[in-house]
């Protein structure tokens, strides 16, 4: 497979006005012409190998910033969007939709944003009542989706939060301390503990001096919600700076970024970066010894291996996806070419919707996006018991991945065909904007592609795509 060539021209400008170049001054320092700067800089050229090294040798530059998925990412969420039957006749080329998520990522986002509006206020006209009893219906993002945005494009590393979760892990010892640590933290904060026979996983009651952890939790699930409530006793500082800038429409967007910061610090806290990181690598990123070492769950386990962005220390780029059991996608993240649909499903053709079948079994699984990028993805059922007779149990799927290139680092590659080329499965993002023709599981048709139906002929699909 050809090596794909590197236009980072928004990350070029980004670096040459962080520091206060001119062009011809940044030129200079890069060892090239000024002409050649500018053709980088607006994306006619890739940037070379020259540079590359120039910018880790004059300017100290993470070099792995450049081929951050960013564009990638607003290029697939954009292309969503013009998928869209708002967007009557033929679709921009995917050429020039990653061209303007490369070139102009602020006008990329406003143009999510504008049809994000665009969408909410559909959907208040579709409950007129209820639209017409609220003091302002101005379209704006829903709260959920605002936060999901948040941390989407934030690469789904908060830095400061994750060095704050990591100094705290650093006062224990080994892992199997970190229980006792963060009830002694709460202790030192007012705040006793008490594990109680309750459907709720945590509760603080209101005086804010007892802390309810449900005794039918799982051990791992305890530790982080006792974790979660350090986050939010003595982090509270550090987490209201992060949300001030972020600059959330409304307080409900807040409220909720602000628990998922207080998680974030939690899961950082369980599984400390450097220390997760390196046990990562050693057992080669088996799910199951780190989950058993650190005393954490698949799920936690999985979720951090995909947030492993710190600049200059970048963990392997891994793609993480929940769903439940009606395909839903409820986590999602990617740290690779891979990006999922912002509306809607996942593929039906990949693995994580088979795990549900194989209870407590990992499923691999080698497939070919559309863009022919390959990748290699292990699924497995999360379902998470109510702790009781007659409790609801809630079933998810979780599904973790990488590109084939990175195989030798994982474990679950073993074994595995990696040179056959029927070996890798063809899967897309979602159907409405999946290019391919001739997939015997789409559920909808293409909504960028002319369909031909003929009376007189029936194949798996009652239409082909043009």
């Amino acid at each position: 497979m050809a090596t794909q060539k590197l236009y980072a021209g928004a990350k070029l400008r980004e670096q040459r006005l962080r520091i206060g170049h001119t062009q011809k001054d940044f030129a200079a320092r890069l060892g090239v012409s000024l002409p050649y700067l500018n053709q980088m800089e607006n994306n006619n050229r890739p940037v070379s190998t020259t540079v590359v090294l120039a910018l880790a040798s004059e300017f100290g530059m993470d070099v792995t910033e450049l081929s951050s998925g960013d564009s990638e990412r607003l290029a697939s969420d954009m292309q969503e969007v013009l998928a869209d039957p708002l967007f009557t006749g033929e679709s921009p080329p995917l050429a020039d939709v990653r061209l303007a998520a490369s070139n102009a990522p602020g006008l990329a986002r406003a143009f999510i944003a504008l049809h994000q509006g665009y969408r909410q206020a559909q959907e208040r006209l579709a409950s007129l009542d209820e639209a017409l009893g609220r003091e302002d219906s101005r379209a704006t993002p829903s709260p959920w989706e605002e936060v999901r945005d948040f941390f989407h494009y934030c690469d789904n590393y908060i830095d400061a939060v994750d060095r704050a979760a990591e100094r705290f892990a650093s006062q224990a010892s080994e892992p199997a301390q970190m229980r006792s640590l963060a009830i002694d933290a709460l202790a030192v904060s007012g705040v006793s503990v008490v594990f109680s026979d309750m459907d709720s996983l945590r509760l603080l009651e209101p005086d804010g001096r007892v802390l309810h952890i449900s005794s039918r939790a799982q051990p791992e699930t305890q530790t982080f919600q006792l974790l979660l409530q350090v986050a939010l006793r003595q982090h509270n500082e550090l987490l209201d700076a992060t949300l001030d800038l972020a600059r959330f429409h409304s307080d409900a967007a807040r409220d909720i970024a602000k628990i998922g910061l207080a998680n974030y610090f939690a899961g950082a806290a369980l599984l400390p970066y450097r220390l997760f990181q390196t046990h990562a690598q050693e057992c080669r990123h088996d799910l199951e010894v780190l989950a058993r070492y650190f005393g954490a769950s698949i799920e936690q386990v999985a979720h951090r291996l995909s947030t492993l962005q710190r600049p200059g220390a970048k963990g392997l780029p891994f793609f993480f996806v929940r769903v439940d059991q009606a395909g839903t996608i409820t986590k999602r993240h990617s740290a690779t070419r891979l990006q999922f649909a912002r509306f809607g499903g996942a593929c039906p053709l990949w693995n994580v919707h088979r795990a549900f079948e194989t209870p407590a079994r990992f499923l691999r699984q080698l497939a070919e996006t559309p863009d022919g990028v390959r990748y290699i993805s292990i699924a497995r059922d999360i379902s998470k018991s109510g702790g009781r007779f007659g409790a609801p149990t809630r079933r998810f799927a979780i599904a973790l991945g990488c590109e084939v290139r990175h195989a030798s680092q994982l474990v679950y590659a073993d074994g595995l065909d990696l040179g056959r080329d029927s070996a890798f499965e063809p899967i897309g993002i979602s159907c409405r904007i999946c290019a391919r023709k001739n997939c015997h599981q789409r559920a909808v048709p293409p909504l960028e592609r002319n369909l031909v139906v003929d009376p007189d002929r029936r194949d798996v699909l009652p239409y082909r795509v043009d």
